[in-house]
């Protein structure tokens, strides 16, 4: 578990950098906003319940980039995958707005991806180290994983697999990350998901 003093310096690298970032985001940002709603004919911002810090919920932000809501499984997912949907989730472009949640204090630029409920909340015992810091836009679990949806499509149980193989995994990769904390780590988290 991180220190308090740990947790200082994690929340002042996440809003120095969020600050630093702001100014050169926020064009393109409104932009892929735009031409988000034309693409989807809704709203060009997705609000989505998560589970935050110590289980509490959250307003997750992100560019929508499908038609239609509540999409539950990767296959109606790619069923309802816009040209643009596809290229702006690809290129994890549809996570800019979550800039938002980490100045607001719901998110981490690094940490454990914030899951739907029914996952992060229901986790037990010393599992439950996840929750004791903020999720993050990336992190290790969530490089691992970059291409979930294309894995979870070649399953003949996409939900089982991801319940039994990817879920479980995602907890021991983001246990061993709170267990081994460091300002470096995250730092190389973040330009890895950048330019790997």
């Amino acid at each position: 578990m991180l220190t308090k003093k740990q947790l200082v310096l994690k929340r002042f690298f996440d809003l120095s950098f969020s600050l630093l970032i702001l100014p050169f985001v926020i064009i393109p940002l409104i932009l892929l906003l735009l031409i988000a709603s034309v693409n989807t004919g809704s709203s060009g911002i997705f609000v989505q319940e998560r589970i935050g810090r110590f289980g509490k919920h959250f307003k997750l932000f992100k560019v929508r980039s499908l038609k239609g809501e509540n999409h539950k499984d990767a296959l109606e997912i790619q069923q309802s995958e816009t040209s643009f949907g596809r290229w702006i989730r690809s290129s994890k472009l549809d996570e800019l707005p979550q800039l938002f949640n980490v100045l607001k204090g719901d998110m981490s630029w690094v940490g454990p991806r914030p899951d739907v409920p029914g996952y992060a909340d229901n986790l037990k015992g010393e599992d439950r180290i996840i929750l004791t810091v903020r999720p993050g836009i990336t992190g290790p679990a969530t490089l691992k994983y970059k291409d979930e949806d294309a894995v979870l499509l070649q399953q003949t149980d996409p939900n089982w697999y991801n319940d039994h193989v990817i879920w479980p995994d995602k907890v021991n990769i983001n246990k061993a990350y709170i267990e081994s904390w460091s300002l470096q780590k995250d730092i190389y988290y973040l330009f890895a998901s950048v330019f790997k």
